[in-house]
């Protein structure tokens, strides 16, 4: 269904003023409820514009001229209801009934709101008043919706009895232009998750006129590509978004499905208050200031006898109390003393893990093997596990990992996706807000540049700045070797060993790629797991059977000896003990890190105090690789028991090729050899 009313709300358009309400069987306490809602909001911007320019805060993104589409949507929703809002949505949070005290403590940084002043104004979250707060990317948040709309769904299959919730989450005109959005909505469209998909059209994005964003005719034009249904309203009459959006609720709750929602409405102010107005012709403010959603509405319910001048005054000082007070409480508070150890350990979850030792019997298996068998052990273990990637199903995924899973777990938990890799990780997230785990596969490590901004501001950073966790393992099939060329080759694990937040995890042999792939599944915080696509078929020993676990963080010895030490993991483990066969005059140390992310410093320096020298050895490239911190930690620690240069050896500093000569010299395991008879004999 596409229904646009004609409107004739947008700028470039013949304007028109009329705000017609039409109040239907709703009740005169329900008409009341609403105005108090709308008001407050407004009151509450008002004191932020005059302690802005009194200095008393530094920043302000104002949404007036905008609350009947924060204020209509929210008291639409169930109190159990995710909203996922954005800057200008204030109505969102005070119609959710946080205390004012708290809220303003957010917005000044305090500790005691709820980001523990790590986070600005609104971009928090709050399971609470099931709120997950925006970042500043605003395209990331629509698939986190999805997730949450998908977790709906999901247990709704568990217990028919179930009360389906809906989840709304905003946009502006501006961020209709992500990727996110159309990946996001794609996603709800094809699995059919009850989403209201909110569009806040106020006709600039920053300093953008809509007439440079997009060609469509309008917004919700948009929704008939992904077969879903739209509506156009006016965004500033508070009566017809309560109406629209409680109707939609009322009927996605009974057939799930997503729903896209053009509001029209305009900024009456600037993009923030630093940045101005100028670009915006006068005679649009004027001409909007007609269609100013709180004063229209009030006037209504005076026409009504609902409201006079004196409700009215009475009502504001009881908001102008609450305000004050609440503003008192939040200026009260101390300045942080800043705890760096707490800072740091605060990055992830807590998460104390239990090492779960793998029972005796055992039989040979292949690394592809033992991945595969591990995931199945997961699924087994936890029922609220959920699998996604492309071509994982029926396919069993292009390397068969997945193999015949959905015979025994079924499709709803083992999920073929659309090529929507930023969604998909987004949807992953939204499933860890309502308690699943999810695991998404990567078909190549090389395609997760497409969920990077997902991965390191979404996943990595959500618990630091609101103490949400994101119970998510990535499986990233990486690595050459197999003449696969450019985009199916990257080693790219040193991109996210710069993130804190995340746990980066690459075995180099099957025991390791069971007992670490459930232990990344296990733990509640974000896993990048690296699996090299060479090592698949081609290596094999006993592996356990059953369910074990290997600790994160703890780096393993392959070989001992005392000349040397080989810091190396995945295929470098090899390369390694290649060297070694060939160089029977050598006794090393094989250090295999096993994790990135947290690194084993303690390993590291036992090795390196007892052999004296050291060389890195890794697939990636050289500059910019993980070689190149470890180096630089041992020389400012371990300097004293240095006998000679830290040495690295990586791959040549170029785009990984094609064919199978230029790939082999593009790896480093010839002057590996090289370098590793330079450092002995140094």
């Amino acid at each position: 269904m596409h229904k646009q009313n004609d409107l004739n709300l947008n700028p470039q358009n013949n304007f028109n003023t009329a705000m017609e309400f039409n109040r239907k069987k709703y009740t005169d306490e329900t008409l009341l409820d609403l105005y108090k809602a709308i008001l407050l909001p407004r009151m509450i911007e008002e004191k932020m514009l005059l302690n802005l320019r009194l200095g008393k805060i530094s920043k302000w993104f104002s949404g007036i001229g905008q609350e009947a589409i924060s204020v209509g949507l929210t008291m639409a929703m169930q109190p159990d209801e995710y909203i996922l809002p954005m800057h200008r949505n204030l109505g969102v949070f005070t119609s959710r009934g946080i205390p004012l005290a708290k809220l303003f403590m957010q917005l000044q940084g305090s500790y005691n709101g709820f980001s523990k002043g790590r986070e600005r104004s609104f971009h928090f979250g709050t399971n609470d008043y099931h709120i997950v707060g925006m970042i500043s990317h605003l395209g990331p948040q629509l698939g986190i919706a999805d997730g949450i709309a998908l977790a709906e769904l999901m247990r709704k299959l568990k217990d028919k009895k179930h009360q389906l919730k809906t989840t709304a989450v905003f946009s502006g005109d501006g961020g209709t232009s992500e990727g996110d959005f159309h990946e996001s909505l794609n996603v709800a469209a094809v699995w059919d998750l009850p989403v209201l998909f909110i569009i806040e059209n106020n006709a600039y994005g920053l300093s953008t006129p809509v007439t440079e964003q997009y060609k469509c005719k309008a917004l919700v034009d948009k929704a008939i590509g992904y077969g879903m249904e739209s509506y156009q309203i006016d965004g500033n009459n508070l009566l017809e978004v309560y109406d629209r959006i409680l109707t939609l609720r009322n009927s996605m709750n009974k057939k799930p499905r997503p729903v896209l929602i053009e509001c029209m409405t305009f900024r009456m102010r600037g993009h923030e208050e630093a940045s101005g107005v100028k670009y915006v012709p006068k005679e649009l403010f004027e001409k909007w200031e007609v269609k100013d959603p709180v004063k229209n509405y009030e006037t209504y319910l005076k026409e009504l006898g609902l409201l006079n001048d004196e409700t009215i005054q009475n009502i504001r000082a009881g908001f102008k109390s609450e305000i004050e007070s609440g503003l008192d409480k939040a200026f009260a508070q101390p300045k942080i003393v800043p705890d760096t150890t707490y800072e740091v350990k605060d990055v992830y979850a807590p998460y104390d893990p239990v090492i779960i030792e793998p029972g005796e019997a055992a039989k040979e298996r292949r690394f592809v093997d033992a991945v595969s068998d591990g995931l199945k052990e997961a699924m087994i273990k936890h029922d609220n596990l959920v699998l996604m990637g492309q071509d994982i199903c029926e396919y069993g995924g292009v390397f068969k990992v997945t193999e015949n899973f959905y015979k025994e777990f079924g499709k709803e938990r083992v999920r073929n996706t659309p090529l929507c890799e930023s969604a998909i990780v987004g949807t992953a997230l939204g499933l860890s807000i309502k308690g699943y785990k999810a695991m998404v596969e990567m078909q190549f490590a090389d395609f997760v540049t497409c969920g990077f901004n997902q991965i390191v501001n979404n996943l990595a950073k959500i618990n630091y700045r609101w103490g949400q966790n994101a119970d998510v393992v990535i499986r990233m099939p990486t690595g050459g070797g197999v003449g696969a060329g450019p985009f199916h080759s990257q080693s790219n694990e040193a991109w996210f060993t710069h993130v804190p937040g995340l746990k980066v995890v690459y075995p180099a042999t099957p025991y390791d790629a069971k007992g670490l792939l459930l232990s990344a599944i296990d733990d509640p915080n974000p896993v990048l797991y690296f699996e090299h696509k060479a090592l698949y078929r081609s290596v094999s020993e006993d592996v356990p059977d059953g369910y074990y676990t290997l600790p994160i963080g703890k780096a393993r010895y392959e070989t001992e000896g005392d000349d040397v030490t080989i810091i190396t993991y995945g295929m470098g483990v090899y390369w390694a003990l290649n060297a070694l066969e060939n160089m029977k005059d050598i006794s090393a140390d094989i250090v295999d890190l096993r994790t990135l992310l947290p690194l084993d410093y303690d390993t590291i320096a036992e090795s390196v105090k007892k052999t004296g020298k050291v060389i890195i050895l890794h697939e990636d490239t050289l500059f910019g690789g993980i070689g190149g911190e470890i180096a630089a930690w041992i020389v400012q620690n371990l300097f004293e028991y240095l006998d000679a240069p830290v040495m690295r050896s990586g791959s040549l500093d170029t785009p990984v090729p094609f064919a199978t000569e230029l790939e082999q010299n593009f790896f480093p395991k010839e002057r590996f050899k090289q370098q590793l008879r330079e450092l002995v004999d140094y």
